[in-house]
């Protein structure tokens, strides 16, 4: 069994309520997973959280929201996996 991440974009972003500096949102995740020659796709929505400072542009906003999606992604693969060896 094989994932590989195909595409990843923010869907929603916003000033987290009460804590200053940090921005909350979705991104989107969509993964390919091959298992016995079949392939599947998973479309995921994943909630997020970033610290950044003030004078952040949109774009480093967005990255790194998708930066935290991305791990989280990693460390799903990478359980998966394991799951899949033993």
């Amino acid at each position: 069994m094989t994932f590989q991440l195909i595409d990843i974009e923010v869907q929603s972003r916003a000033a987290h309520p009460r804590l200053a500096g940090r921005t909350t949102g979705r991104v989107r995740a969509v993964l390919s997973e091959t298992r016995d020659g079949r392939e599947q796709t998973h479309d995921l929505s994943i909630s997020v959280w970033a610290d950044l400072p003030a004078d952040a542009s949109d774009a480093d906003i967005d990255m790194a929201l998708m930066l935290k999606a991305a791990d989280i992604v990693a460390r799903l693969k990478s359980q998966l996996e394991v799951g899949v060896a033993s």
